[in-house]
C-alpha cells in the first residue's frame, strides 16, 4: 500500500523536475535568439509560448496519472 504512494511522489517529482529543465532550456534558447535576432522576436516569443504550453500540458498529465496511481493504491 505504501509502495504504492512512493512510486507516485518520484513519478511526480520526476515529472516536475523534467517539465521545469525542459522549459527552462526552451526560454534559454528562445532569449538567446531574440538576442541575436531582435527583429524576429514575435515569432520566437509565440513559438516560445506554444511549445512551453505543451510541456505543461505534458506535465500536467503526467501528475494527474501519478495522483491516479495514489487514489488506486
Amino acid at each position: 500500500m505504501e509502495l504504492g504512494y512512493l512510486g507516485a511522489g518520484i513519478g511526480a517529482s520526476i515529472a516536475v523536475l523534467g517539465a521545469g529543465l525542459g522549459i527552462g532550456k526552451l526560454a534559454s534558447a528562445a532569449l538567446e535568439a531574440m538576442g541575436r535576432q531582435p527583429e524576429a522576436a514575435g515569432p520566437i516569443r509565440t513559438a516560445m509560448i506554444i511549445a512551453a504550453a505543451l510541456i505543461e500540458g505534458v506535465a500536467f498529465f503526467a501528475l494527474v496519472v501519478c495522483i491516479l496511481l495514489a487514489v488506486k493504491a
